[in-house]
């Protein structure tokens, strides 16, 4: 019984491919159909909102506004500029008011000037990483409008 050397064993044929039943689809037609899901969606409770009044007093339009003015009330700008807990707090005060202020103005244009200020002094940091002039000056004049109201 001689063994034949491993360079002369007899190889295999290589294995046919499988055919596929289904052709291979992208992603696409699903992705697209998802996205239009969320936006019909969406659309349907913001129309549901605006047909309810979106501005009773335990919530809405008006309260929203409260509220942007009430975070611009606790908002310690200085503390902006910290590291830790208290300029995270801070941080998050400034980006409440910031979007408490867009949605009031979403649901009536009459606060407008306070989304306007607070958006300005909001974007003004963001570009320039500190409570400079300009973001002091839209701060106040958000805290006048949240006055007025």
């Amino acid at each position: 019984m001689q063994m034949q050397p491993p360079s002369q064993a007899p190889v295999p044929p290589p294995a046919a491919p499988v055919p596929s039943s289904a052709p291979a689809r992208g992603r696409g037609p699903l992705v697209t159909a998802l996205l239009a899901g969320l936006l019909v969606g969406g659309g349907g409770v913001g129309a549901a909102w605006a047909l309810s009044g979106g501005s009773s007093p335990e919530g809405g339009t008006e309260a929203d506004a409260r509220g942007a003015c009430s975070a611009l009330a606790g908002l310690d700008e200085s503390e902006l500029a910290t590291e830790g807990t208290a300029g995270d707090q801070a941080m998050r005060r400034f980006a409440g008011a910031y979007s408490l202020s867009e949605s009031a103005a979403a649901g009536d244009s009459s606060y407008e000037p306070l989304a306007e200020a607070v958006t300005r002094a909001f974007n003004r940091h963001r570009q320039v990483f500190e409570v400079d002039a300009e973001v002091q000056k839209k701060l106040a004049e958000a805290r006048d409008i949240c006055a007025g109201l």
